[in-house]
């Protein structure tokens, strides 16, 4: 083998020794796939984004509900590797000196997992604006999916504020992944605030009084998980460790 076969050899492992660079990445472009909603901007959807829950957009009815399923499986699927990729990593060094570190990527991982899930079990129809779906849901005549998207919806939530909050804490408790210690905790507050709005939203949607500009935030909700894995993908690779 050359010598010059031989550096690229070297410098390959070297890149995948350290399990900080592939982490970065996968996270890093699954947060971007996470915002793939936003082409709703320039591509005609028919949905109002102040009303409409994003998950419509890749509705089995929808014409580009294709691109949406597609975007979210990405994003899922990056996410999830990423995040079990650090997780295994984290147990296999140091992980019982540092618990909220483990609880932290475990959400991620659960996120990854279910977002990737959400996928494959789209809503049939638009309840926000059809109100034939919105009454066959109340029904109970809307197929399977319509509730296991709402369970996969919910886990995938609730991995992604248990990994916003607790990996938030680790890198100020453990002094480890600088940007995320020093600009987490305003995500946090504005994620959790996002949350309420869209749970208070979706509450008094399902009673029958309005939608309450779900869509806008439940949008703003999405959007902040995104910015926060780009934060963490920043923060993993600056650090070049997890």
């Amino acid at each position: 083998m050359s010598t010059k076969a031989e550096k690229g050899l070297r410098g390959l492992k070297g890149l995948f020794a350290n399990s900080a660079w592939p982490v970065a990445l996968l996270i890093g472009l699954g947060a971007a796939a996470y915002t793939a909603w936003v082409l709703e901007v320039v591509l005609s959807t028919g949905l109002n984004p102040i009303e409409t829950y994003v998950s419509e957009l890749a509705a089995q009815d929808q014409p580009l509900g294709g691109l949406f399923r597609a975007t979210d499986f990405t994003a899922g699927l990056l996410a999830f590797a990423g995040g079990l990729l650090a997780l295994a990593g984290l147990l296999r060094r140091d992980g019982s000196r540092r618990p909220w570190s483990v609880v932290g990527w475990a959400g991620v991982t659960l996120f990854g997992a279910a977002t990737a899930a959400d996928a494959w079990l789209p809503l049939s129809c638009t309840p926000t604006v059809d109100p034939v779906c919105a009454a066959r849901e109340t029904a109970g005549l809307v197929p399977a999916t319509h509730q296991a998207h709402a369970v996969s919806s919910s886990l995938a939530m609730t991995g992604a504020l248990v990994g916003i909050v607790a990996l938030t804490v680790a890198a100020r408790r453990y002094g480890r992944l600088a940007p995320l210690a020093r600009y987490g905790p305003v995500l946090v507050a504005l994620e959790l605030l996002a949350t309420a709005w869209t749970l208070s939203a979706i509450a008094l949607f399902t009673a029958g009084r309005g939608t309450w500009a779900l869509g806008a935030g439940q949008r703003l909700q999405v959007l902040l998980v995104a910015l926060w894995l780009g934060l963490l993908a920043y923060s993993v690779h600056k650090e070049r460790r997890t």
